[in-house]
């Protein structure tokens, strides 16, 4: 999912303090040191069907008991596959005492709380969860894995599943036993894509795209493996741009930052610009902004920063396919 500046993974930036916290949200994930096995086995045993739990061990080798049939669960930025699994949480993420939520799963999760991005173990205490999952072993350092059960079972993922959203789906399903379904939403995105990719290539043929984030009036190319970057380029066809492939060689990051001077030998055919900063700002007006290809033929197509687009997962990906199909494949 993942991971806000997916991928979970994929956020915004105000200030250079929030623009940190965004980008490790998006998905400007630091190497991770904590070693990991990344098996998510059952071991359910009949004293444990009598308890209404289930054994698990997740990524760190921790031997979970998990609720049969949860019904307070905590999975900060892991609502994309517990929604896309038909799982409401008790408490959705956030950062900056809400100013950033994931906007494009309010449909479903408008009437849930907000809990800090960093779970602070008052405040998930406060909500009685009865699960907690963990997107990577990194929230669980230093200690923080006793705190956290103390309080309710809590099953960690692995760090490598942030970013391929299918797998982590697969796996939040095994948690809940909803293996079947898990495989049924990725089939369903699969089909999908696929006939986006082929009703773009009658409407318009083999094009090139790239996906751009403006925040704090600096700008970030998507990697071309990850989050929108992943949709546009392996599941929808496009080509990849010379600057898109030379910034993915060299960050490892969903998004990565690039000068506008970079910009203008971006030779695209589309640009979707995913704007934090509004039609007002004056990166938009620069000259070099201006003079980029896809800009003067008019084949930039604008999307706020409560679109999906800085996140991953089958909720994120299917609402970016919408968003292209509405742009060039109409």
């Amino acid at each position: 999912m993942g991971t806000f500046l997916h991928s979970i993974k994929p956020l915004k930036i105000i200030s250079f303090g929030v623009l940190a916290l965004a980008l490790a949200a998006c998905g400007n994930q630091a190497e991770d040191t904590t070693k990991t096995d990344n098996s998510s086995t059952s071991e359910v045993s009949t004293g444990d069907e009598a308890a209404g739990t289930r054994t698990l061990t997740d990524a760190l080798g921790n031997k979970v008991q998990v609720p049969a049939n949860p019904q307070r669960v905590i999975a900060s930025y892991l609502e994309d596959p517990l929604v896309a699994l038909g799982i409401t949480p008790i408490a959705q993420w956030s950062l900056n005492e809400g100013a950033s939520i994931q906007g494009y799963l309010q449909d479903s999760l408008k009437d849930v709380d907000l809990i800090n991005y960093d779970l602070p173990f008052e405040e998930v205490q406060s909500f009685e969860p009865d699960l907690i999952i963990m997107d990577s072993p990194s929230m669980v350092e230093g200690g923080k894995y006793g705190q956290y059960s103390a309080i309710a079972p809590t099953y960690v993922i692995g760090e490598e599943l942030n970013n391929d959203w299918r797998e982590e789906l697969r796996t939040v399903g095994s948690i809940f036993a909803l293996e079947d379904k898990a495989e049924k939403v990725i089939s369903d995105y699969e089909a999908k894509a696929g006939e986006a990719k082929a009703q773009i290539e009658e409407n318009v043929g083999k094009k090139s795209a790239a996906a751009i984030w403006l925040v704090g009036g600096s700008f970030f190319v998507v990697n071309k493996e990850l989050s929108s970057g992943d949709v546009l380029y392996n599941d929808l066809g496009f080509e990849v741009p010379a600057v898109v492939e030379e910034i993915s060689a060299s960050g490892e990051n969903n998004w990565n930052a690039v000068s506008l001077e970079k910009l203008v030998e971006l030779d695209a055919d589309y640009l979707f610009l995913v704007n934090s900063d509004g039609s007002e700002s004056a990166a938009l007006s620069d000259a070099l902004w201006q003079s980029i290809p896809a800009v003067q033929a008019g084949n930039v197509y604008e999307f706020g920063p409560d679109t999906s687009w800085l996140y991953t997962g089958a909720i994120a990906n299917d609402q970016i396919i919408d968003d292209v199909l509405e742009s060039v494949a109409k």
